[in-house]
């Protein structure tokens, strides 16, 4: 069995909080690379960490907030001025196709006309639970509950028998049990408040879910000034 290895870009929010650069996480194993997220501040940290942006071969979006979808007109122009041959393929919700190009035509106008060496394709996911996939990375997605003018979604990404699940920014939905079953390692959002400050009625929920899959579960802090794992 391959290893896969995981590199948490960016965990931060969209204000910066902890100096952290916005929410990019980097999969990798032999046979491709794949992000969930690309915020605004991505490709930057990338740069920083010596993370070649051109091995990037999709990027599953969890939902069409700037903070976890903006740095995708960086990445595809990076990839134009490169010389970048190989196709880049964006998993997201619903409307993705549409946001994207509103975005680089946005940030820089009459990009989305101009001929490139190498193809983006958007594959837009239902969040009902059903498979896409690219080269070693099977993709499956739940709709979860968070405002961002299309449906957010929890993400789980498939290869050579490993598992990993991110549950994007959402309220506690009973998603994210389903979403979570099977997995080796799963991550959520999480948003530090004072102790305790979880409801009760949640507390049992949540430890239903992280329990599901049978394997480790992690958290990292993403609207925190704490740049520190909490769980």
């Amino acid at each position: 069995m391959r290893e896969v290895e995981i590199t948490f870009v960016g965990s931060g929010d969209a204000f910066g909080s902890g100096g952290r650069f916005q929410t990019c996480i980097r999969l990798r194993v032999d046979g491709g690379t794949a992000l969930v997220d690309c915020g605004a501040t991505s490709l930057t940290a990338m740069r920083a960490q010596g993370v070649d942006p051109g091995e990037v071969a999709a990027v599953v979006v969890t939902h069409l907030h700037g903070d976890h979808f903006g740095g995708l007109p960086f990445l595809v122009l990076d990839g134009q001025f490169t010389r970048r041959t190989a196709p880049l393929t964006v998993f997201g919700p619903v409307g993705t196709g549409d946001r994207l190009h509103t975005a680089m035509e946005t940030f820089y106008p009459g990009s989305t006309g101009v001929r490139r060496r190498f193809e983006v394709e958007v594959v837009e996911l239902d969040g009902a639970g059903g498979a896409d996939g690219i080269g070693p990375f099977s993709v499956r997605s739940w709709e979860v509950d968070h405002a961002s003018g299309a449906p957010a979604l929890a993400v789980r990404l498939d290869a050579d028998g490993h598992g990993f699940g991110y549950s994007g920014d959402t309220a506690w939905t009973p998603a994210l049990v389903s979403g979570s079953r099977g997995r080796r390692l799963r991550v959520r959002g999480l948003h530090v408040g004072p102790a305790g400050s979880l409801p009760p009625r949640l507390q049992h929920p949540a430890r239903a879910c992280w329990r599901a899959g049978g394997g480790p579960a992690g958290a990292h802090a993403h609207g925190s000034e704490d740049a520190g794992p909490v769980a």
